[in-house]
């Protein structure tokens, strides 16, 4: 039973083959930045990617009429629930017409909708927690202005795919553990899990800095800024030349712990005031299952950095067993869902676009 596995990123498409949980291949296809750079939109590049994916699966013999069904990452959709959304011509409108906002990510199902031609008629595309899974509890919607509503947006793929990984670890059920998931890298997002669903979280607006981003910012001094800069500049400002590459200069962790090593104590400080802002959301949202941790767990690409990850254990280690997951389980996460849908185990759901989405 083979899965074809989609998952395109700002710089690269991943590709991964799987017979259910069986990792067959593997392969990230990275696109020159010039060539992501000339399309005006993510939609524009649609054939170049379909393309290159073709080139590289013909390239490893892989059959079509083998494949049973097609898991592709979910793109900027309305709020859903978590798990599997089979691709339908609604959620390929919203994605080509309205996205939310302009991600690779939203490339996902319309490339696999395209790769169905090629495969048998049985075959079915899903995609499977996306980033916009929402499974907020009402009080956690509040924001402090009214209108202005917290929303739930981030890592969902990865965060529940360790939290699985670490509920089995620990024994349990991941609907009966207590769990708080850190994902860092580009972006950070930091999310509570109380029996089976992700009831709050700190997206990368509104937690701690991460490589390239602001995280949350004093409000007041923000406002001054908007009126120097557009609303253009202020997004780049914060998603992409803020948080420690405004700072030092790089949003490479990896040059940074190097320039520690070399004394540099501004990258010093500002490596820990990184780790302080993740303990301090880690315990905030402890909070929210009243000091009852089943875990905590760190997992992204910045989970890779030991110096980091014993800088935020010492932290936070005291209020439940810490685990780091380094990297991102995103390929097998796809993989599996779709797996235990084709098995029964779960059920996929409808997509539907609501009056005013």
């Amino acid at each position: 039973m083979n899965i074809l596995v989609i998952n395109p990123g700002a710089t690269s498409t991943k590709i991964a083959l799987y017979n259910r949980e069986e990792n067959l291949l593997t392969e990230t296809i990275q696109h020159r930045a010039a060539i992501i750079q000339s399309f005006s939109k993510v939609a524009d590049q649609l054939d170049y990617r379909l393309e290159v994916i073709k080139e590289t699966l013909d390239k490893h013999d892989v059959n079509f009429d083998e494949i049973a069904a097609i898991a592709a990452r979910g793109g900027l959709l309305p709020p859903v629930e978590s798990g599997a959304y089979e691709v339908n011509e609604a959620m390929l409108d919203f994605l080509v017409n309205r996205p939310r906002v302009e991600h690779a990510s939203n490339l996902g199902a319309i490339i696999a909708d395209k790769l169905l031609k090629l495969c048998p008629p049985e075959t079915k595309a899903y995609v499977y927690d996306p980033v916009t899974v929402d499974q907020f509890a009402p009080v956690s919607r509040i924001s402090g202005l009214k209108g202005v509503e917290r929303v739930s947006i981030g890592h969902a793929l990865n965060m529940r795919a360790v939290a699985f990984h670490v509920a089995n670890k620990l024994g349990k059920a991941y609907e009966d553990c207590h769990l708080i998931v850190a994902h860092l890298g580009g972006g950070n997002t930091i999310s509570v899990h109380q029996k089976g669903r992700m009831i709050d979280s700190l997206s990368d607006d509104e937690g701690p800095f991460s490589t390239e981003r602001t995280g949350e910012l004093p409000v007041k001094s923000v406002m001054k800024l908007c009126y120097k800069h557009s609303e253009k500049e202020m997004e780049r400002l914060r998603r992409q030349v803020g948080g420690m590459y405004s700072y030092l200069g790089t949003n490479d962790a990896r040059i940074v712990e190097e320039r520690i090593k070399e004394g540099d104590q501004e990258a010093a400080l500002v490596f820990e005031a990184l780790s302080y802002q993740v303990a301090k959301g880690i315990g905030s949202l402890a909070t929210a299952l009243k000091g009852e941790v089943d875990g905590i767990i760190l997992t992204g690409g910045l989970a890779f950095s030991t110096r980091l990850a014993e800088s935020v254990r010492e932290k936070v280690d005291f209020l439940g067993p810490f685990f780091v997951v380094p990297g991102e389980k995103e390929m097998y996460a796809l993989a599996s869902g779709v797996t235990r849908v084709l098995e029964g185990v779960e059920t996929s759901h409808v997509f539907k676009v609501e009056s005013g989405e």
